[in-house]
C-alpha cells in the first residue's frame, strides 16, 4: 500500500514516521503555482485556502499511485474537521479510489484513535511502535530548535546567506537519514557544528530586531506557501519566530499532557480578546501576540488563508492588540491572488517602520539621559 500525506512544514517528520513502520511512502511534491490551480478549480469556491492547496497536493499525488492519505482533522468550530471527508467525496467524484486517514485528538474518540493506529501499526510488536513514535518526535523538537536557530542567526548571514542556505538543505537530508533516537543526538549536534562555523554574531540586544508570526496553522508554518516569508524577513535582518512548529502541534493534539501547560498560558493571556474557543489557533494567535510582547519582541505578522472564519474573528482584535500593547501588528491574508511584490512591499515597510520607530525611541531615550 503507498501511503503519502498533506505538504506542511517539515515533511521529512511525516515521511520518516511512516516509513519506520515500513510503509511504501509516497512523498508529496512541494506545493508549486500548477498545485494551486489544481485545487482552486475543483474546490468550492468560497473553501478556504489550505483545503484548495491540499486538493491540488493529492491530486499530484495520486498520478504517483497512492492508495492511502493519512492526514489530521481539527478542534472547534473550524472547518479542517471536515477537510478529509470533503477531499475523499472529491477524490471520488472525479473518479479516483482512495482511503483517508484522519486523525482528530485521542480524546475525541479513543477507539476510533486506536484503530486507525492499528491500520498504520501494521505487523510492528507495540515496543517497536512506541521505539519509532519516541524516535520520531525526538526528531520533531530537534529539527523544530535548529530551524529556530537558522531563523535567528540567518539576520545576521551578509555574504554567507547562500552557504548557510545550503548547509540548511544538508541538515534536512541528514534529518530525513535518521533512523534511531541516538542518531537524532548526532545528526542534531552535527547541525550545531556546521551552523557554528559560519561565525555569526547577533547583533546587541538594542539594535536586534525580532518579528513574531501567528495565524492559522497550513499558512504559518507552510513556507511555499506563504511565500517564504521568513527568509524575507530574515533578508531584512529581522529575527523571526513562529508562534507554530510542528512539535508544539504534536505536543497540543497527540500529547496534550505536554503542551497543556504552555497552552493554558497563551489562552490565559488571550482573555479580554478572546475568551471562548472559537476553532483553528485564532485564540492561541492572540495569546501569542501578547507573549511576543512580553518576550520583548519588536512586531508581529499575522498571517490568515482568504475565508478563515477564526482567524477574520482574531483579525478583528489586532488593532485594540496594537494600541494595547504599543505593538506593530501587520496582517496578510494569503490566497491564490497573492503577489510576491505585493508581499515583499508590505514586508519591507513593516520592517523599516520598526526600525524607524526602535531609532526614534533611542534617541528619545539619550536625550532624556
Amino acid at each position: 500500500m503507498r501511503v503519502s500525506f498533506p505538504y506542511m512544514g517539515a515533511t521529512i517528520i511525516y515521511g520518516k514516521l511512516l516509513e519506520l513502520l515500513g510503509h511504501e511512502v509516497i512523498m508529496p511534491p512541494r506545493p508549486t503555482r500548477k498545485t494551486i490551480e489544481l485545487g482552486v478549480k475543483y474546490s468550492p469556491e468560497f473553501a478556504c485556502f489550505p483545503f484548495k492547496v491540499l486538493l491540488g497536493t493529492y491530486l499530484e499525488c495520486l498520478d504517483k499511485g497512492v492508495d492511502l492519505f493519512v492526514t489530521t482533522g481539527g478542534q472547534g468550530p473550524c472547518r479542517a474537521g471536515f477537510y478529509g471527508e470533503l477531499h475523499k467525496k472529491i477524490l471520488e467524484n472525479l473518479g479516483y479510489e482512495v482511503d483517508f486517514i484522519i486523525f482528530d485528538p485521542p480524546w475525541r474518540g479513543f477507539e476510533k484513535f486506536y484503530k486507525q493506529i492499528l491500520t498504520l501499526k501494521k505487523d510492528n510488536s507495540w515496543p517497536e511502535v512506541l521505539r519509532v513514535i519516541h524516535t520520531v518526535y525526538q526528531m520533531c523538537k530537534s529539527l523544530d530548535k535548529i530551524e529556530k536557530t537558522i531563523t535567528t542567526i540567518r539576520a545576521y548571514a551578509g555574504q554567507e546567506w547562500a552557504g548557510l542556505n545550503k548547509s540548511w538543505q544538508d541538515i534536512l537530508r541528514a534529518y530525513s537519514r535518521i533512523e534511531t533516537a541516538r542518531d537524532v543526538a548526532r545528526v542534531e549536534k552535527e547541525a550545531l557544528e556546521e551552523i557554528k562555523k559560519y561565525n555569526l554574531q547577533l547583533a546587541p540586544v538594542e539594535k536586534r530586531i525580532r518579528i513574531g508570526i501567528v495565524g492559522e496553522i497550513y499558512v504559518v508554518m507552510e513556507a511555499s506557501i506563504n511565500g517564504n516569508i521568513e527568509e524575507i524577513l530574515n533578508s531584512f535582518g529581522a529575527e523571526v519566530e513562529r508562534s507554530l512548529y510542528l512539535s508544539t502541534y504534536i505536543d497540543e493534539t497527540i500529547f496534550p499532557w505536554i503542551g497543556r501547560k504552555e497552552k493554558e498560558k497563551l489562552c490565559q493571556k488571550a482573555r479580554g480578546y478572546i475568551n471562548l474557543n472559537i476553532g483553528g489557533h485564532a485564540r492561541l494567535s492572540v495569546g501569542q501576540i501578547v507573549d511576543f510582547k512580553d518576550r520583548g519582541f519588536d512586531g508581529v505578522i499575522h498571517l490568515k488563508p482568504f475565508a478563515c472564519l477564526p482567524e477574520l474573528i482574531s483579525e478583528s482584535m489586532l488593532e485594540k492588540l496594537s494600541a494595547d500593547l504599543d505593538l506593530p501588528i501587520l496582517s496578510l491574508s494569503i490566497d491564490e491572488q497573492t503577489a510576491e511584490a505585493n508581499l515583499l512591499t508590505r514586508l519591507d515597510a513593516f520592517v523599516d517602520f520598526i526600525k524607524y520607530r526602535k531609532a526614534n525611541c533611542e534617541e528619545r531615550m539619550s536625550l532624556s539621559g
